[in-house]
């Protein structure tokens, strides 16, 4: 039953100078809570002064009054947390949050803006920009998870942790302030789990204030073009006036840049790093740092600059993507130059910033019309493993690839053909290949291609997977993954290859995959396979698992099903390094006829059991428990320091 919605207590008269006392007393804690709530949409300077503004009007509404809405008998407070002020606060910081809740209303095209959505007339502050000091890391980690909140969940947030009130508290105050759903913005506000503690930072304190000048050369240039009636014309000769040219009137990026040395640099080609072509001999890094600079058009100043003018602010005719947990802003000074050149029907140029690859392409002839490409994927960490091929060119269903300088040889594996001999990739001179089957983008899964990479001691296998920077397979335990390689591993990925397409897209570094039981099936029915595939993302967390049950089959390898998943996760630590252990099961049909639940844990088992729908246990990491046709069984194992674990899921 949803529960009832949240109705004030009765108002109590509270006298209007009692409310006026009770605000100068309070002032910097219901300033705090003002500029807490507001939305975050608006600048840290607007944000200060419209939090001055709503404290101080709320005393003028309460003298306008006569006298403010009480709260009547508060409510429990938390355990350990100082009782707020009477009931003359609670009206004042009732107004106050109203107020900041209506400045992130939405405006409505029939309707005039509220007070509230509109600059404050006063506090007004001309030729400074106020802000508060600085926190550390976590005030900042908190700022962005607030700002992830809607309105009400922040307000809620803040009145628990700021105002000390309980939930039930929590929710009068919402209601009052004239959220629809107290209770949604209640749960919303659960999921952040910083400490209250750090909303008394010197971050949220909009009272101690830092003073810093505006770009002073910009406002003189406005106020010169506002006298001469032409600032439209003005702004846009300057940036259509940069030198190096652009693309004229059409084209797909206009950044109003600030005229500062570090944009200035981020824009100019002349600045951009270059690598010479034997430094990664030398380099002290094997990396994406150690790279050079490479293409046909490196000295090409009017491509290199229209690639940086629209990194730094796409237009509306650029198509953007990028791999997620990638920033998309622009860049953070001159970037690293990996390759400006032709590749197919386009003109690409690859970046690199110590955070991430930008890839930048346009039609050959420049036209405008045709718009531009800009994909962003993350790559930090990366080593000589992972930084062995990006993807530079991808159309029309195919992919090419620009290797790494220290790859001496590039070829094409069929991972569901492993009987099957590697193919020779050309390269040219550069290290762009030839143009290969863009794998698991469309429907059916008849062949699966994989680039394996070799540096004359090491062959290593990556795919494509939607994204830059191709994704490298592995296989062998968490604690010690390698380099596929064998027979028996070659098979394994032969099966595994067609699960693919479930991670395509999602930012994934390498993907592991590991037999972690064999299992002899009931009836005769032959030796099958338990396997644990683990995607492991380039940001860390977002990594997808999937344990596999691999059933024999007849058929010669390569024309074999792929595996039954079993169970999946994802953000799981399981089947990784920090906990190397997996348990799976299945309900299975024996040739003859008859179900079974089968089981497989990892090294770290000692017994197995079922319950639910099928009741067994087996002492051991292997099960099988006779069952029938879609019978449920909850699956649970115990660990050799006795403790007790559930299945994957």
């Amino acid at each position: 039953m949803r529960p009832l919605p949240e109705v004030p207590s009765a108002a109590a008269p509270v006298d209007a100078e009692q409310a006026g006392a009770s605000l100068v007393e309070h002032y910097p804690r219901l300033v705090r809570l003002g500029y807490l709530v507001l939305p975050p949409s608006l600048s840290r300077s607007r944000r200060v002064l419209a939090a001055h503004a709503l404290a101080q009007r709320s005393l003028q509404a309460a003298h306008r009054a006569g006298q403010a809405p009480g709260t009547g008998l508060p409510l429990p407070r938390r355990p350990g947390r100082t009782a707020a002020a009477g009931p003359d606060y609670a009206s004042v910081r009732r107004r106050v949050l109203r107020g900041a809740l209506a400045a992130g209303l939405p405006l409505r095209r029939r309707w005039w803006p509220g007070r509230a959505q509109l600059p404050p007339v006063l506090p007004l502050v001309w030729g400074l920009r106020l802000f508060p000091h600085s926190g550390g890391a976590d005030e900042l980690a908190l700022e962005q998870r607030l700002c992830a909140l809607c309105g009400p969940a922040r307000a809620a947030f803040v009145l628990r942790g700021l105002e000390s009130l309980a939930d039930g508290e929590v929710r009068r105050e919402l209601a009052a302030a004239g959220v629809a759903d107290p209770h949604a913005a209640l749960r919303e506000a659960d999921g952040v789990d910083a400490p209250y503690a750090l909303l008394a930072s010197p971050e949220f304190d909009p009272c101690s204030l830092q003073a810093r000048p505006p770009d002073l050369p910009r406002r003189r240039r406005y106020a010169r073009a506002a006298l001469a009636a032409a600032a439209a014309a003005a702004v846009c000769g300057t940036l259509l006036g940069l030198p190096g040219g652009g693309w004229g009137r059409g084209e797909p990026a206009a950044p109003p840049y600030t005229r500062n040395p570090a944009a200035e640099e981020a824009l100019d080609p002349g600045a951009l790093r270059m690598v010479s072509a034997t430094f990664w001999r030398r380099s002290p890094r094997t990396d994406f740092t150690a790279w050079p600079t490479r293409g046909d058009r490196t000295e090409d100043v009017r491509l290199l600059r229209r690639a940086l003018t629209v990194w730094a602010r796409p237009g509306g005719g650029v198509r953007t993507s990028a791999t997620p947990g990638t920033p998309v802003g622009p860049p953070m000074g001159a970037p690293q130059l990996l390759y400006a050149g032709e590749v197919g029907a386009s003109a690409v140029v690859l970046f690199y910033d110590g955070l991430r690859v930008v890839r930048y392409a346009e039609p050959r002839n420049a036209d405008p019309s045709e718009g531009a490409a800009l994909d962003f994927a993350r790559v930090d960490g990366a080593d000589a493993a992972s930084a062995g091929a990006l993807v530079v060119e991808r159309a029309a269903g195919r992919v090419r690839y620009l290797t790494a300088p220290w790859v001496r040889k590039a070829s094409l594996r069929d991972l569901l053909a492993p009987d099957r001999a590697p193919r020779p990739l050309h390269r040219t001179p550069d290290g762009v290949t030839d143009a290969l089957a863009d794998t698991g983008s469309a429907g059916g899964c008849r062949s699966w291609d994989a680039v394996e990479l070799s540096d004359g001691t090491t062959d290593r296998l990556v795919t494509d997977l939607g994204e830059l920077a191709p994704a490298r397979l592995t296989s062998g335990p968490p604690s010690q993954p390698h380099d596929v390689a064998g027979r028996s591993e070659l098979e394994s990925w032969a099966r595994t290859a067609c699960l693919l397409p479930s991670v395509r897209s999602h930012g994934v570094r390498s993907v592991n995959s590991w037999t972690y039981a064999t299992q002899s099936l009931p009836e005769a029915g032959g030796s099958a396979r338990w396997l644990c595939t683990r995607a492991e993302t380039w940001r860390g967390t977002g990594s997808r698992v999937l344990a596999q049950f691999q059933a024999p089959s007849a058929r010669p390898p390569g024309s074999r099903p792929p595996g039954a998943v079993a169970a999946r996760s994802e953000d799981s630590p399981a089947c990784g390094k920090r906990t190397p252990r997996v348990l799976a099961g299945v309900l299975w049909k024996s040739p003859g006829g008859r179900w079974y639940v089968l089981a497989a844990g990892s090294e770290q088992f000692t017994s197995l059991t079922t319950s639910g729908g099928v009741k067994g246990s087996a002492r051991g990491r292997l099960l099988a428990v006779p069952a029938g046709a879609g019978d449920r069984a909850r699956l649970n194992g115990r660990l050799r320091d006795g403790s007790q674990v559930g299945a994957l899921r």
